[in-house]
């Protein structure tokens, strides 16, 4: 069971950055206005952020990470590490960390890896980088997380065009002997890795011309093989399946109850997956802050930029108890709770070309 706690890091700084065009999901007019409002109310996602072509998710972290360079002060030949959790990458090869390391100014020093997760991403990434922290050997961190998950949606499949948006999340991770554990619980079934994938375009299956032809699913569901495949009712029971238990086994191995947390922020998959979440725990619904309907599910970014957008004053002016939860693709999923003191937040920035 990977129940275990990092002790020696702390959360500095966190910023996320998204595309200037916005999309409203009552214009999805491949539906009727009458199941566009119902699929508005049921998924939470009233709008969200679309990435124009050639805008890449390295992108936006890299506009993040430059506000929090600005906002920090940190020297960048102090910078150790750099993970960057995505699944659109920008080349095959090779690994984007690597070309960011460069695009950044850091040292030739710097440990850089890219780590392919969607949805729990985030909470996978900070054990990662919290672990190579915690020794005292390496400082310094820069988390990157986030995907253009639009240009993989086909629009003639309403179960996932009007869903996704795209945003890209930057966290300033810092060695600190003083500070609180983090504690994680991470998890993975790859039994449903089905439910939520692109079939072609892989080395298992690679991209041909029979790749790109559209074929029709079903009613308001038309798609080619490169792209998105969900299925909603699998991964709705999948998260109502595991991820209280989840969250529950870290409470319970570490003496804490989520009266002790003064945020719990999820994944933000959808609504009605979330509340059903949040009424399983019986979370009274001021305690999770939800951006569904401003930007969708963001993917790996979702959590770090409901932080940014919900609790902006509070992280940054306040000690807090937080509970993160990431739960999806893979199907993976993993929770952390942390405790961070006035964190610099400088807020969403809208990307500039």
């Amino acid at each position: 069971m990977a129940v275990f706690s990092v002790n020696n890091f702390e959360l500095k700084a966190i910023a996320a950055c998204v595309p200037e065009t916005e999309y409203c999901n009552l214009d999805y007019d491949l539906i009727p206005l009458k199941e566009r409002e119902t699929l508005i109310k049921m998924t939470g996602v009233e709008r969200r952020r679309v990435a124009k072509f050639g805008i890449t998710t390295s992108d936006l972290c890299q506009q993040a990470a430059e506000k929090l360079f600005a906002e920090t002060g940190w020297d960048r030949s102090s910078i150790d590490i750099l993970i960057f959790v995505s699944q659109s990458r920008d080349f095959m090869i090779p690994c984007t960390s690597v070309i960011l390391q460069d695009k950044l100014g850091l040292p030739k020093t710097t440990l850089a890896m890219d780590i392919p997760l969607g949805c729990s991403g985030f909470i996978y990434g900070m054990s990662v980088m919290g672990s190579l922290l915690s020794t005292g050997s390496l400082k310094r961190g820069i988390l990157m997380s986030g995907d253009i998950s639009t240009v993989n949606c086909s629009f003639e499949d309403k179960s996932t065009y009007p869903l996704f948006g795209d945003a890209g999340a930057v966290a300033f991770l810092e060695h600190n002997p003083n500070a609180s554990p983090v504690h994680f619980n991470l998890q993975s079934d790859g039994s449903g890795w089905e439910a939520i994938s692109i079939p072609d375009g892989g080395m298992r299956n690679s991209a041909s011309k029979e790749s790109f032809d559209y074929r029709d699913i079903e009613e308001g569901v038309r798609r080619n093989k490169i792209q998105l495949t969900l299925n909603g009712i699998e991964v709705f029971n999948f998260s109502l399946r595991e991820v209280a238990p989840n969250i529950n086994t870290l409470l319970a191995a570490n003496s804490l109850s989520l009266e002790n947390l003064d945020y719990i922020i999820l994944h933000q998959a959808n609504l009605l997956m979330n509340e059903s979440i949040r009424k399983k725990l019986k979370l009274p619904k001021e305690k999770v802050p939800y951006t569904l309907q401003k930007y969708g599910n963001t993917s790996s970014a979702s959590i770090p930029l409901t932080i940014i957008s919900e609790l902006k004053n509070e992280i940054s002016s306040k000690d807090l108890s937080l509970l993160l939860c990431g739960f999806g693709v893979g199907l993976s999923w993993g929770t952390a709770i942390l405790k961070t003191s006035k964190v610099i937040c400088p807020g969403i920035i809208d990307y500039k070309e």
